[in-house]
């Protein structure tokens, strides 16, 4: 059992990081941090913008290496224990998977839009919450001074 936080590499997704391991330190359980990348020539770790293909692995490295910068510094550099993946995938599916594979008790997301003029949830967190196992906290973009 695990709390999985949904990494996206943004700013936004530092509050959710620190708020995941609030949870999984309350409920006594491991966390794990998830990112979700596109293999091809088209894809990129999630608010990164692609300026060459790349290949497949480069992809995996350049998320992995997103991911483990994004904790270290939503963590403040506390990041040890925290299990990272990075994971090829559409984001949603990647979260839930992951969720289910960890036996999840909780997944954590942060919202994607910065500057949206509604509360609207965008698509991952939509899918997210229809599909995962376990309950869904979506952490609102005012949350990003914790």
């Amino acid at each position: 059992m695990t709390v999985v936080v949904g990494v996206d590499g943004s700013h936004n997704s530092h509050a959710a990081i620190r708020l995941a391991r609030e949870e999984a330190n309350f409920r006594g359980v491991p966390l794990a941090a998830v990112m979700a990348y596109t293999e091809g020539a088209a894809g990129s770790p999630a608010g990164r913008p692609l300026s060459t293909p790349r290949t497949p692995d480069e992809q995996r490295k350049i998320a992995e290496s997103t991911l483990r910068q994004a904790v270290a510094e939503a963590l403040r550099g506390e990041d040890g224990g925290v299990e990272l993946r990075a994971e090829a995938g559409s984001p949603g599916h990647v979260l839930v998977e992951a969720a289910r594979s960890l036996q999840a008790r909780m997944l954590v997301l942060a919202t994607r839009k910065e500057h949206a003029p509604s509360r609207l949830l965008g698509a991952v967190s939509q899918y997210v919450l229809r599909n995962a196992p376990c309950p869904v906290l979506v952490v609102p973009e005012a949350s990003k001074g914790l």
